[in-house]
């Protein structure tokens, strides 16, 4: 499973490449900051049982606040079958730091 910093993640959308942005976190956290890519939400431990609704037919870039949950939801969907799975290096902590800093930290 490989690693998507927050600039490759900017830089791909920006050129118009297709993802699924897939967010994991908690309802909580998604109301105190959220990334303006995200296109599907599925807390972690919804994860195992929905799967099927995560498209396989575009990049699927998986992000939490840190990065910690969204690797192990990667390394998952990896062992379901997906093919082009990362993990957002940093979650949305990083996207705060690096690329918008209007997006709140939390």
């Amino acid at each position: 499973m490989r690693q998507l910093s927050v600039e490759d993640l900017q830089r791909r959308y920006a050129a118009g490449e297709r993802m699924t942005l897939l967010d994991v976190r908690e309802p909580f956290e998604v109301e105190a900051a959220d990334l303006p890519y995200a296109s599907l939400k599925l807390r972690m431990h919804d994860v195992p049982r929905r799967f099927n609704e995560v498209p396989r037919d575009a990049t699927v870039v998986v992000y939490c606040h840190l990065g910690v949950r969204s690797e192990r939801v990667a390394e998952f969907l990896e062992a379901q079958g997906f093919a082009d799975v990362a993990n957002l290096d940093g979650g949305i902590d990083a996207w705060s730091l690096r690329v918008d800093p209007n997006v709140p930290r939390y």
